[in-house]
């Protein structure tokens, strides 16, 4: 067979009677990892890395929650046909949309209380979100799912018979998708900690650079993928989930850019002094201003 990449023999392993599946292990490991990210530009921005972790406990599982129920509704076909199907996310289908719509309902809902400053934590996050999700599609490989087009690329993914989807039984090798996505994920991760070292970007404009750098990759993606699917005018729902979102995230960027600065403290934050105010006398490190390492 000519050059291609392997798919691997198991997607887990055991330790004692536990079976552990690679897709919720890079789950957690990406999840870890937007943490320590998310702490360490959050303190560069002046915030409390206290509150990452307690934004990290409530938002974490509602975007588990809302992935899975995006994932329900949007691919009903691939849910297992038992009474627990529905929530089976060990055996993968997590809609990233879902996922990221409701935790950030909860981290906006938690920052919020805390009285910090929500558009410069989601400016903080936002690359820590892009490395979740890459290395999370390192569980898509060992579950042999989300690829692309049957190819004869030297990159091509090699998929055992048993995974191959009705009509694509006599293709030997797809595309890598879920490789293509990592590398993505991590090129617009640390493009936007580039922007935000080199550029003032206004808070949160990172964050509409995330949605709407990640949504057009989508697009991209959605073009390739042959995944079960709800499709509509020939296309895949998430295609056109991920064109709302790209412009959706272009325009907010603009209008955030555009804004003049406050002339006093951000509301809900008012030990932070505004850029137009400078500084109040004797005051620490602002927590609303903008992150400078990451």
């Amino acid at each position: 067979m000519a050059l291609h990449i392997p798919s691997p023999p198991a997607n887990g392993f055991h330790i004692g009677p536990a079976y552990v599946h690679v897709y919720g292990l890079m789950y957690v490991v990406g999840i870890t990892l937007a943490i320590v990210i998310t702490r360490r530009r959050w303190s560069a921005a002046g915030g409390d890395a206290g509150l990452v972790a307690d934004v990290a406990t409530w938002a974490v599982p509602a975007g588990i929650i809302g992935g899975r129920i995006y994932f329900d509704i949007t691919t009903p076909a691939d849910i297992p046909h038992h009474w627990w199907g529905i929530f089976a996310v060990w055996s993968g289908g997590l809609g990233i949309w879902g996922g990221i719509a409701a935790g950030a309902a909860v981290g906006v809902w938690r920052v919020h209380r805390a009285g910090a400053n929500v558009p410069v934590f989601a400016d903080a996050v936002a690359p820590a979100l892009l490395v979740a999700q890459g290395v999370g599609r390192i569980g898509n490989y060992f579950n042999q799912e989300l690829f692309g087009r049957p190819t004869s690329l030297p990159w091509g993914l090699a998929i055992a018979p048993q995974y191959r989807p009705a009509g694509y039984a006599s293709y030997p090798t797809f595309q890598p998708t879920f490789l293509y996505e990592l590398i993505w994920d991590l090129a617009l991760a640390a493009a936007l900690v580039w922007l935000g070292h080199h550029r003032r970007i206004r808070p949160p404009g990172l964050f509409a650079l995330y949605v709407a750098g990640y949504s057009a990759f989508r697009m991209f993606e959605e073009t390739l993928r042959i995944d079960s699917s709800e499709h509509f005018l020939g296309l895949r729902l998430n295609f056109f989930v991920a064109s709302v979102l790209t412009a959706g995230g272009l325009a907010w960027f603009i209008v955030s850019q555009r804004r003049k600065d406050k002339p006093g403290p951000v509301p809900g934050d008012a030990a932070v002094p505004s850029a137009a105010t400078g500084p109040a006398p004797g005051a620490g490190p602002p927590q609303g201003a903008r992150p400078s390492q990451g």
